[in-house]
């Protein structure tokens, strides 16, 4: 690696890529000091010589990485969506604007920037978006038994017995209503749907295991609406919670509030923004959902006020605004470090 200056270096710009990195520094008064590129296996030592200083990077992929590798050299490390990124870049987009964008992003007083995630938080995540694909193979197995079996004339109700008739038939030899071709081919998907649904078990003992060994993960379940599952996604979501201001602002994070269009002063609420991972949303809406109709069931006293709200909204509408209230009630949770209590949304005392 060729000599680059690195005095006088206060803030830098990292683009981040599979082979090449581009860096982007500049003084404390906003002059750039140098523009280089680096290969992947030259950027921990450009770093581990570089004084300490504050390293910027977009939320992308290996973004959590470096981070931690860089802060562990002694760099103040700062992540920024990426969106937040893209009004920065000038012109052409291309690797060094990208670097110069994010310098330049970074040194705004009023920028928004994401925390560094811990590698066990991590490896939780990896848990989640393994399950989460596996769910989705499995899904999309079900739904191709179902309509390839449609076609010879066996039809099942859209729910579990009716996937257990489906195999039944596969599996029967006496049914002539499937060609011998078609069983062949047919029983490779119920072989697979056998070995997703084992994988998918696995994967929610595991979660259960990690959600029973984390004191906050266990508070958060104490939520109505909030299972292991959601505990463990909001746990490693919220981490100590004061990326977030607010419970509110954790909320809109995820996209559960409206989203505010307007000029000259009126501001119009539309429907909720739906930003960031749609994961942990669908969980906690998904939660809620349960919870609204478990409370309706049980007609206990807030069931009439309940069916109020519902008949003056509608159910998807009340869900949603009690997914919005659990997901500030678990902020409010992890930063008091309390047990749950009905209403513990306000912002705790400085």
């Amino acid at each position: 690696m060729r000599t680059i200056p690195l005095e006088g270096i206060h803030t830098v710009g990292l683009d981040l890529g599979k082979r090449f990195f581009q860096v982007h520094g500049v003084d404390g008064q906003g002059g750039k000091v140098v523009n280089v590129r680096l290969r992947r296996a030259d950027v921990e030592p450009f770093f581990a010589v570089l004084p300490r200083c504050r390293v910027a990077m977009e939320t992308c992929g290996g973004a959590h990485h470096w981070g931690r590798l860089l802060r562990g050299q002694g760099h103040e490390v700062k992540l920024i969506p990426a969106q937040f990124v893209r009004p920065y870049v000038k012109s052409n987009k291309t690797d060094a604007a990208d670097a110069e964008a994010i310098c330049e992003a970074a040194q705004r007083p009023g920028m928004r920037f994401a925390a560094v995630k811990e590698l066990d938080v991590q490896a939780l995540l990896t848990l989640h978006r393994t399950r989460r694909l596996l769910v989705k193979q499995r899904t999309q197995t079900v739904n191709s038994l179902r309509g390839q079996c449609a076609e010879f004339g066996v039809v099942a109700p859209q729910n579990r017995a009716g996937v257990a008739h489906l195999i039944a038939v596969v599996q029967d030899p006496a049914d002539q209503r499937l060609p011998a071709v078609a069983r062949e081919a047919l029983a490779v998907l119920v072989a697979m749907l056998e070995q997703l649904r084992e994988r998918i078990a696995e994967l929610d003992r595991k979660v259960r295991e990690w959600h029973r060994g984390n004191a906050v993960s266990r508070r958060l379940a104490d939520i109505p609406g909030v299972g292991p599952l959601t505990a463990t996604a909001l746990t490693a979501a919220l981490g100590d919670g004061r990326q977030f201001q607010s419970g509110r602002q954790f909320a809109a994070f995820f996209g559960l509030v409206p989203r505010q269009t307007g000029t000259g002063g009126r501001v119009q609420l539309g429907r909720i923004s739906k930003r960031s991972d749609p994961y942990l949303r669908t969980n906690l809406v998904h939660g809620a959902q349960a919870a609204l109709f478990w409370q309706l069931r049980r007609d206990g006293p807030g069931a009439p006020k309940l069916r109020e709200r519902i008949s003056a909204k509608s159910v998807n509408r009340v869900a949603v605004a009690m997914a919005n209230r659990n997901a500030r009630t678990a902020w409010a949770m992890v930063r008091r470090d309390a047990p749950y209590q009905r209403g513990m949304t306000a912002a705790p005392a400085a």
